[in-house]
């Protein structure tokens, strides 16, 4: 595998004109593996594509009308040694391509727990319109649109949706994966840097889609722990009521917490004991559409 530090140097020109910081400025272990993949992808496929290129202007440039030394064979069709030359090294890069893609897609498997001696931190995200809700069940808090983690910890995110499809992604961390109403999608990530990373949603849902961004903050365990109590010692609490308010539709919502979230909540969520944000039915107690 190629070093993804070593690998970005070369990159750095275009990176700095691209402006790129996203995927290619890992800062967790699941990023680092899928920016490796992705470099490692890219060397094979210019294995075969800058040869190409060369080789083509290298025909143009020979076969020119002024080169008088140039062959021209108009009656020649068949090589085997050139077929086999021509079609072995797409073969080979498709299968090293192949290869890559089939380990990767195992090995960084979204559900898979990361190898730790740590304990996961279990965190419960719900897609809402349009608007992160994060809970911390063995914390009994939540937050809107802040997702605070301790550096070096794995995370483990159940994820669902209490409206429409939505992508939750951070890219900096790690893989993205898809927010669904009555399901719920694993993801294993972890930060080894400390820092704000920009959040958002990776797939359109609406008006408010543009601005449904959260940052993810990334403490020290002993700052984690403080935010954690802080948390508890302020806010409002997270119960049905609340949650109803929630399912609003609003836009730009700024961060903030709750000091106490009522047991069962995202299990409700998920198994739609809990009504998401695009029913209404008549008799029976529902929240704002979220059809326009």
């Amino acid at each position: 595998m190629i070093n993804i530090k070593k690998s970005l140097l070369w990159l750095t020109p275009f990176l700095t004109l691209a402006g790129c910081t996203g995927i290619l400025a890992p800062a967790g272990s699941v990023a680092e593996a899928e920016g490796t993949i992705m470099l490692d992808s890219l060397m094979i496929m210019l294995a075969i594509v800058i040869p190409t290129i060369i080789a083509t202007l290298g025909f143009a440039w020979w076969f020119r009308a002024s080169n008088k030394n140039a062959r021209y064979l108009p009656e020649w069709s068949y090589s085997g040694q050139l077929e086999l030359l021509v079609w072995s090294i797409p073969a080979l890069v498709v299968l090293f391509l192949g290869g890559i893609a089939w380990l990767g897609s195992h090995n960084l498997d979204p559900a898979r727990p990361l190898q730790s001696a740590i304990k996961p931190l279990e965190v419960q995200v719900v897609s809402l319109d349009w608007k992160w809700l994060f809970i911390y069940p063995n914390q009994q808090i939540a937050s809107i649109n802040r997702l605070v983690v301790p550096v070096g910890v794995p995370l483990h995110f159940r994820i669902t949706s209490a409206s429409v499809l939505n992508v939750f992604f951070v890219p900096r961390i790690g893989s993205q994966i898809y927010a669904m109403n009555g399901m719920a999608t694993q993801l294993n990530l972890q930060a080894d840097k400390e820092g704000i990373y920009p959040g958002l949603s990776g797939h359109f849902s609406g008006d408010g889609f543009s601005g449904m961004a959260f940052a993810m903050e990334v403490l020290a365990p002993a700052a984690f722990t403080q935010w954690v109590g802080q948390a508890k010692a302020s806010g409002s609490v997270l119960d049905e009521a609340a949650y109803y308010e929630l399912l609003k539709q609003s836009q730009d919502v700024k961060p903030y917490t709750y000091r106490f979230v009522r047991a069962g909540l995202f299990d409700d969520i998920l198994t739609l004991k809990l009504p998401p944000a695009i029913i209404i039915r008549k008799g029976r107690r529902t929240c704002c559409c979220s059809v326009n």
